[in-house]
């Protein structure tokens, strides 16, 4: 059982929502086509989900991840995202935090957005970071330290937690100081090792 927790910080993709997988497959494809290359539905899942190294093995040695991201927020066209995103079933216990909640997201601000609003799940949340270049990406600690902030609670000896899909949600745990809370969606192989975090549940339900 985890503890009592001042605050909540959850990742957004892959841990309170997915898309549906012929989204997915549109968006890698349209990539594909861009960057004259061509993977696999598991390897598009890769890319979807998997950490940088993952995507690293994935892609060719002369294009970098950034020029990747870069084409693949070209073509992933934020109200259509929205329209295929769905909650997962046991997301909705976020809504039922008994404290200040926020969000720390890879999610581009303009996608972001819509899919807050299409879900109706702005209202969940005291705050809603999304990185970026200037702010810094998950694992480096900028993102959830700017959370904090957010909901009043940077400093003071509140005791906070991340909860993500991915190793790098658990490593910006870890570096900003919370815990973290691993919740197992995906098969291994997505972040290289089979147990990450504090805590490792399959489901929010587990709580």
């Amino acid at each position: 059982m985890v503890p009592q927790y001042d605050y909540w910080l959850f990742d957004l993709d892959g841990t309170l929502v997915d898309v549906e997988s012929s989204y997915r497959r549109r968006v890698v494809t349209g990539v594909e086509d861009r960057l004259s290359l061509s993977f696999t539905d598991e390897q598009r899942y890769m890319l979807w989900h998997g950490t940088d190294e993952v995507r690293r093995d994935l892609l060719p040695d002369d294009l970098g991840i950034r020029e990747f991201w870069e084409v693949f927020d070209e073509v992933d066209d934020p109200v259509e995202r929205a329209e295929a995103t769905y909650l997962y079933d046991d997301a909705d216990w976020v809504a039922d935090v008994d404290a200040p909640a926020g969000i720390v997201t890879h999610c581009p601000e303009p996608v972001a957005e819509v899919v807050f609003d299409t879900l109706g799940i702005r209202d969940w949340f005291e705050t809603i970071v999304c990185c970026s270049e200037e702010l810094g990406w998950k694992p480096d600690p900028a993102p959830v330290e700017h959370a904090k902030r957010g909901i009043d609670v940077a400093y003071n000896g509140h005791r906070g937690v991340l909860a993500g899909d991915s190793v790098c949600d658990v490593g910006a745990a870890e570096n900003a100081g919370l815990d973290g809370i691993h919740v197992d969606r995906h098969d291994p192989d997505v972040n290289r090792r089979a147990s990450i975090g504090d805590y490792r549940i399959a489901s929010f339900a587990d709580l």
